[in-house]
């Protein structure tokens, strides 16, 4: 057989492809980075990383450096119409990471790229994949690269995660859905505001007004992401945002006719309007999607950064247990499912943001009647700080979510090997765990057979927990989501009988 010249190719050098590419590398997998750029991104773009994408960095080994980097944000204030509404806390608990996290793109790809060369990556720059062919038992590229030669990559997966217009998609025929979003634009810009707000480095300002949804981040350096959703005609030209058109937005959302602004310093602006797609499966054949090559949506509140991290998150783990012969290439489709309903949740979230879209008077009145009530109950509170975090999505229904499991593990603390731990602190992206749990903990099954690497551990949560029942077996996938939680170690043992691959089975190589 021809040998491969890795296991995956990557195309695209984006977040996405990036934390892909690390979570192979920390497999062992051989993992080549295509990107047709000369360099990583020289804007800022996306500015906001949520708390369950920090889990995200966290398995892949940098999270603290993005917090070193980033300012992290406690508080949102809420004004509508010109009046303070109330104050949001965004601290979150069952986390090791409370907060979000202002840090822009360009910043994001370079501390991954780091990371990447860390674990024995790197990036092709000023390579381009100009196609894709597929075979029964492996995938080939075709490469442009840097000096102007062709080339072809033979490879066991082929993932696009180059955007919108994916090579990789349109080369395996995957129809990518959905159309437009009518008559919403964005404008932003980085900026120092001189106006009557007080300015917090960890509180972000979110005003309200008819047609206009205007935020202000604080952002590493100093000064504020600015940036308004309006309703504009579709047809309206794209120009460059001027700073003169953010303060006459910035004066009408506080109700402010003293506002300056000047822009920080590399000069960013950026107007857009936006597509909602779909592509109608994440994987065909040995070629997968990612990212925006997969879905598409108007980035409120950063949900596509975000969503693309946690995507990757999901598929590293598979694809790595695939190409390593633990598990069936079907465990790849769970990859597509979960990831796509996921990503289904999170645009009607955005669709329903009534706090980050356009506002209606009828929105603006009910916020002004009741806004100061909902934001001072903690069940409202809680409910919105765990959408807002990304903490509460769930893969149940997934072909891989057994009876009880689905959930995301939150942290909490646990009683193990004689002393308390941070429940996440004995978990680890490498390899699945099982827990077993009590004072008297239910037998584990025998796991000789398996080939997936899993880990027993016998905890006693400090507090009562639903998600570690006493006297209990709860088997928790790389990625923090169970996989099962039962009493009965021959359900486990069945369980992974599904999802490992059983000798004589073909492998992912």
């Amino acid at each position: 057989m021809e040998r491969n010249d890795c296991d995956v190719v990557i195309v695209g050098a984006g977040p996405t492809g990036l934390a892909l590419a690390v979570g192979l590398r920390l497999y062992g997998l051989r993992v080549r980075v295509l990107e047709k750029q000369d360099s990583g991104k020289r804007e800022a773009r996306a500015g906001i990383v949520w708390h369950r994408a920090m889990e995200v960095l966290a398995d892949l080994g940098c999270a603290e450096r993005f917090v070193e980097e980033g300012v992290p944000l406690n508080s949102t204030e809420l004004i509508v119409q010109g009046r303070t509404v109330g104050v949001l806390d965004l601290t979150a608990s069952g986390t090791r990471w409370p907060n979000p996290l202002s840090i822009e793109q360009d910043a994001v790809e370079r501390l991954l790229a780091e990371r990447l060369g860390e674990v024995g990556g790197s990036i092709e720059w000023s390579t381009e994949a100009t196609a894709v062919r597929m075979a029964e038992d492996a995938a080939e590229v075709e490469v442009r690269c840097a000096d102007g030669r062709p080339r072809t990559l033979r490879c066991a997966w082929v993932v696009g995660c180059e955007g919108s217009h994916s090579l990789v998609r349109k080369a395996v025929g995957v129809p990518f859905d959905g159309g437009p979003r009518r008559h919403l634009q964005v404008a932003q810009i980085n900026a120092k505001v001189d106006w009557r707000l007080p300015y917090h480095g960890d509180r972000t300002y979110l005003l309200l007004d008819k047609d206009l949804s205007l935020g202000c981040a604080p952002r590493p350096g100093g000064g504020y992401r600015c940036f308004a959703f309006t309703r504009e005609p579709d047809a309206a030209p794209l120009t460059p945002v001027t700073v003169e058109e953010m303060r006459q937005l910035l004066m009408r959302a506080a109700h402010d006719s003293d506002v300056w602004l000047t822009p920080t310093l590399p000069e960013w602006t950026n107007r857009a309007r936006f597509q909602d797609r779909f592509a109608r499966t994440l994987r065909s054949g040995r070629a997968l999607l990612a990212g925006d090559s997969a879905h598409l949506w108007a980035p409120i509140g950063g949900r596509g950064l975000n969503t693309g991290l946690r995507g990757a998150h999901n598929l590293a783990w598979k694809l790595a247990s695939v190409v390593r012969g633990w598990a069936p290439p079907e465990l790849l489709d769970t990859y597509s499912a979960e990831q796509r309903r996921t990503a289904l949740r999170v645009m009607r979230r955005t669709r329903r943001d009534v706090l980050e879209s356009p506002g209606t008077w009828q929105v603006l009145l009910a916020m002004r009647l009741v806004g100061r009530h909902v934001l001072g109950t903690r069940w409202a509170t809680d409910r919105i700080r765990g959408r807002l975090a990304d903490l509460d999505l769930d893969h149940r229904g997934s072909p891989l979510s057994a009876p009880g499991g689905g959930d995301r593990m939150p942290d909490q603390q646990v009683w193990a090997d004689g002393g308390e731990h941070s429940l996440h602190a004995l978990l680890s992206y490498r390899h699945w765990t099982l827990l077993s749990v009590g004072e008297r903990p239910a037998p584990a099954p025998a796991l000789a057979s398996c080939p997936m690497p899993v880990t027993v551990r016998a905890v006693s949560p400090t507090h009562p927990s639903r998600q570690l029942p006493d006297n209990s077996l709860v088997l928790v996938r790389p990625d923090l989501h169970i996989g099962l939680q039962t009493r009965s170690p021959e359900e486990v043992t069945a369980y992974l009988g599904r999802w490992c691959t059983h000798p004589g089975t073909a492998s992912g190589q």
